[in-house]
């Protein structure tokens, strides 16, 4: 079958831009054939080859990527590693709250394993420890901040109030009213984390880049045809989030979403004077449809908000630059002290949801296994979804595998056009509703 769909990033992802020029890339040509193939090199597919290496040290393992590691989703995020549900249960019975634990078992795993990759590799990604703030402006945003804070409480997971003045000592800005402080979040430079996990893979493992299959075979053994070559293998691991609708599986079950974002050049020392407070920092909205925002140990500024319904997986040009003005409009209400500080680059990057939130894990067919659908929280459920699902191809048990295999299966959608029209009606009421949070 052929493969009609593919990665078309920008170019003007501001993580991947300020790293230095990578090494030469090292397409599939020619004919070969390796025993298991991961296709996708974001985190899901580096830890997947990974830890398939370190499982079967004899075997061969290709990981393929249509561009260059760090150039696609997951060097394009805000560079949170959260520890916390994304989305808590909000109830408090057993099974909720036994979901919720789980979630945090399975983050707090992947947080571990990229520690102790990055201590062991050296990988330079301003790896920091700080914790994030959950911070609201808005009454609705208090609201929302309230309905974690008893989230919080009934797990008995630890955390901070800060009120308006805490928060302007601790980030700069006057604008938010209240925020929460949790502790057990990672905040990192997502493109430099993925080449580094990229550049230390296990010498069992041969990463091609810029390799976009534009065919497939299924059958005892699988082919995959790439723009210069072809590959052969035994066993398929998709760790290639919303394409895998592409190659025939979860077809009419993944949403394509993609958010922005917009980075400044290093503040001069009098930039850092003028904005103050702690030396590196990361909030997340109260309402989800907020501004997220980072304060890297660069000294960089990072705004991202905006969300768009993006089934051909690519924005235009001009609709970037309508939505670089809003960033710059988000700048400039929360860092009124920093007027001459431009944004140096501005991005887009495609993630990929499911109506009900849920992953799509485990096998699909004899020989082919996913891990796709992180919905929107991709550095840590990547990691420890293509983790587990090398232990799942080699017959590896774990409570963590067991309960990943427990969550539901994404839901199915509902047709076109019917998808499309609700999506984005949902997402235009829902940015309204986030007000002065955006």
């Amino acid at each position: 079958m052929k493969v009609g769909l593919r990665p078309n990033d920008d170019d003007s992802c501001g993580w991947y831009h300020i790293l230095p020029a990578p090494a030469p890339t090292v397409p599939l040509t020619g004919e070969q054939r390796f025993d298991h193939v991961v296709l996708g090199a974001g985190f899901t597919g580096l830890a997947a080859a990974r830890r398939l290496a370190e499982h079967l040290p004899e075997r061969e393992v290709a990981l393929v990527d249509a561009q260059r590691v760090g150039y696609g989703a997951s060097g394009r995020n805000s560079g949170f590693i959260i520890d916390l549900p994304h989305n808590f249960s909000g109830a408090d019975h057993a099974g909720a709250l036994g979901r919720d634990r789980s979630e945090m078992r399975l983050n707090r795993f992947a947080i571990a394993a990229l520690r102790d990759l990055v201590e062991k590799h050296g990988i330079d990604c301003q790896w920091s420890e700080r914790g994030k703030y959950h911070a609201a402006v808005e009454d609705k945003g208090m609201r929302d901040l309230e309905g974690f804070r008893r989230a919080l409480d009934r797990l008995g997971e630890p955390y901070r109030d800060l009120d308006a003045g805490g928060l302007s000592e601790a980030l700069g800005t006057r604008y938010y009213r209240e925020a929460i402080h949790t502790p057990g979040c990672v905040l990192v430079q997502p493109a430099a984390l993925a080449r580094g996990l990229g550049a230390s893979l296990p010498e069992n493992v041969r990463l091609f880049e810029d390799s976009p299959v534009v065919g497939i075979d299924y059958g005892d053994e699988i082919t995959l045809e790439c723009a210069q070559g072809t590959i052969r293998t035994k066993t398929l691991l998709l760790a290639n989030n919303g394409f895998a609708s592409a190659f025939g599986f979860e077809r009419n079950r993944l949403i394509p979403i993609m958010t922005f974002g917009s980075l400044t050049p290093p503040l001069t020392e009098a930039e850092q004077a003028a904005l103050g407070g702690e030396p590196d920092w990361g909030v997340i909205p109260a309402d989800h449809f907020g501004t997220t925002l980072r304060y890297t140990r660069d000294r960089r500024l990072l705004i991202r908000n905006w969300i768009t319904y993006a089934p051909e997986f690519r924005w235009s040009a001009q609709g970037l630059a309508r939505i670089r003005r809003h960033h710059e409009d988000s700048f400039k209400a929360r860092f009124p002290m920093l007027p001459e500080v431009a944004f140096g680059h501005t991005w887009g990057g495609v993630l990929t949801m499911s109506r009900n939130g849920a992953p799509c894990f485990g096998r699909l067919a004899d020989n082919v296994f996913a891990a796709v659908c992180q919905n929107g929280v991709g550095l840590a459920k990547g990691t420890y979804s293509g983790t587990l699902l090398a232990d799942l191809v080699v017959g590896a048990e774990s409570d963590l595998l067991r309960d990943l295999l427990s969550y539901p299966r994404p839901a199915r959608n509902v047709p076109q056009p019917f998808l499309g029209l609700g999506v984005r009606a949902k997402i235009a009421w829902d940015q309204m509703r986030a007000g002065r949070e955006r």
